[in-house]
Order: structure tokens, then C-alpha cells, then sequence
């Protein structure tokens, strides 16, 4: 078992029973599945970009990503339907919680004027969503292995039933939130 997960075991279960007065600890909070997300955008047409980007992210997440398909045509963006848009992967389980725990412990600290999180990328039901604008602060890709930089979205969802429990969750299991004070 992985630290992150004996740690959310152990003591976030019971600091967010207090919290909340939940009774049970079936009714805390908890991680349900972390999606990596990339979105082609105008090397749509470029393979050799899409195949990195695919290893890229598979390296990143340790599983083989799922391109994303258009569902209508937009004749503005140059898109047809059934053509390949974004690359994404979905992590649950073991793997979600190697992932988030590499991302609290080692990426995020490795991001160049890394101050924090946003505390504000919640939605009503305590998701959070997390864009990097590169994808190098990840130990398993290299910099100098593509000629093309692209970003990439981390969708982390939990069972939180709103924004606070879904806060609360991830700043105890380590989340470097910004503060008021280094905003």
C-alpha cells in the first residue's frame, strides 16, 4: 500500500469525521479517479505530435491513452467528425493513488515559480481541476525528447458532495494550496 493511501487511512478519515460530524466513515470523502487530459489543438493534422503526445502521457500516467474523437464537425477549427482531438487517460485505484502522491511529492515542487495551487479550481461537487502549461516537471519525460511543447489537465474527482469537503480532502492529504499571503 502506498503512503498517500495509508495516510488518507489513517489520519485524514478521522480529522475530516471530526470536521464534518460525519458519523461513518463511508460518508467521508474520498478519491475516486484522476483524469489526464490533452487537448491537440492546431497539430491536429500532425501525427508525429499526436504519437508524442500519446507517449508522453502514457509515460506520465503508467497506462495507454484513449484518443479523444470530435463529435460534430466545425468547419472554423478544420475539424471533422471522428477526428482525433485530445488524448486522455483515465487513473483509478493503485495507479490513482501512485499518481497523486508522485504529483503532490514531486512534480508540483518541481514546477518553475511553484508558489501553490489554486484553492478556487473546485466545482459544486468538490472536483478539482489543475492545468500545467508543461509537461517537463514530470520525472518520467525529458525535455530535450520533443520538439513541441503542449500542456496538460488533471482532473482529480472525489466524493465530496460540494466545494469545502473537496478542499478540505485534498489540503489534508498534502495538497500545497496558495495562501493569502503568497498569492
Amino acid at each position: 500500500m502506498n503512503q498517500l493511501k495509508e495516510q488518507y487511512n489513517k489520519e485524514v478519515i478521522p480529522v475530516l469525521m471530526k470536521k464534518f460530524g460525519f458519523k461513518n466513515k463511508l460518508m467521508v470523502p474520498g478519491l475516486k479517479k484522476v483524469v489526464i487530459n490533452v487537448g491537440l489543438g492546431a497539430s491536429l493534422k500532425d501525427k508525429e505530435f499526436v504519437d508524442a503526445v500519446k507517449q508522453t502521457v502514457a509515460k506520465i500516467s503508467g497506462q495507454r491513452p484513449v484518443e479523444t474523437l470530435a463529435r460534430q464537425s466545425i468547419s472554423n477549427f478544420k475539424i471533422r467528425i471522428g477526428q482525433a482531438v485530445g488524448v486522455m487517460v483515465t487513473l483509478r485505484g493503485q495507479r490513482m493513488w501512485d499518481f497523486v502522491e508522485k504529483l503532490i511529492k514531486v512534480t508540483l515542487p518541481r514546477v518553475r515559480d511553484f508558489r501553490g495551487v489554486s484553492a478556487n479550481s473546485f466545482d459544486d461537487h468538490g472536483n478539482y481541476a489543475l492545468g500545467m502549461k508543461e509537461y517537463v516537471a514530470f520525472p518520467e519525460v525529458h525535455q530535450d525528447e520533443t520538439d513541441k511543447m503542449h500542456g496538460l489537465e488533471i482532473c482529480i474527482s472525489t466524493t465530496a458532495k460540494n466545494k469545502e469537503q473537496g478542499r478540505a480532502l485534498l489540503r489534508e492529504l498534502g495538497f500545497p494550496f496558495k495562501t493569502e499571503d503568497n498569492k
